[in-house]
């Protein structure tokens, strides 16, 4: 998800709906609106000394780097690095089988309460999704570590989810941040997601409001929450693992 492969599955929080001659009003082309959503994050980084730290992006997993640019076994199967390109600038890449999967540039502020990050995940289909977060510290630390929650998060790239119907009780979600397509029908049921181990299902709280629930090998992973408003906006909250703040994003229709 973006910013916890680093950040992982920020974005794999879109995708769920409806079905049934009632809930066309789901169907179509939804994009993201970044000035009326939120995407909060928090990650802990903890000097070891040495200029060794820990770093934690989600879920209470350590990445224990060298901050000396090198590539060093990282999460997953990827590598991560650390660079320090100046006193209040770090680079931080990740990749996997030697292949770039994303670049952050974070930079202090004078006072060394605020870092900035500049985000930015290459996509298998060559393109760029990019990001910036503002962290604020919370609790003591000098220098880069601190437990950072952001404060503030803009959404540079354009976002457009998209749903269609499926057979003649379900629906199509396409997402177009994990390139992946989720077929879904409203009886609770699991149904897999193509080209991975994870699954989905959805159940329905009333006439505008649903429930999905992904798993990952039979893991509950999220759950999301969806609403379309009277103003025909479509709201989706979830609260990604390891984060005390949910992701509100906002959607309008395309």
């Amino acid at each position: 998800m973006l910013k916890r492969v680093l950040k992982p599955l920020v974005f794999a929080v879109i995708a769920t709906g409806v079905a049934s001659s009632a809930d066309n009003s789901f169907i179509g082309k939804w994009k993201l609106n970044p000035s009326l959503s939120r995407m909060p994050d928090e990650m802990k980084v903890d000097s070891k000394g040495r200029n060794t730290y820990t770093f934690d992006f989600g879920g209470g997993v350590g990445e224990n780097i060298v901050v000396d640019g090198t590539d060093q076994p990282g999460r997953g199967g990827t590598t991560l690095s650390v660079k320090p390109e100046a006193s209040d600038t770090w680079i931080v890449a990740r990749k996997k089988d030697g292949k770039l999967l994303l670049r952050a540039t974070w930079k202090l502020s004078n006072d060394g309460s605020t870092l900035t990050d500049y985000y930015r995940q290459f996509e298998s289909d060559g393109s760029t999704t990019s990001m910036d977060y503002v962290y604020q510290r919370q609790g003591g630390g000098s220098g880069f570590a601190a437990d950072w929650q952001s404060i503030k998060e803009t959404m540079n790239s354009p976002f457009v989810l998209e749903v269609k119907a499926y057979e003649s009780d379900g629906l199509t979600f396409i997402d177009p941040l994990l390139h992946d397509t989720k077929n879904v029908k409203l009886d609770g049921k699991d149904y897999p997601v193509e080209g991975s181990r994870r699954s989905s299902s959805v159940r329905r709280v009333n006439e505008h409001t649903l429930e999905m629930t992904e798993k990952n090998s039979g893991n509950v992973i999220l759950t999301r929450e969806i609403k379309l408003s009277p103003d025909g906006k479509l709201t989706m909250t979830v609260t990604p693992p390891g984060q005390s703040k949910p992701n509100v994003m906002v959607f309008e229709r395309e």
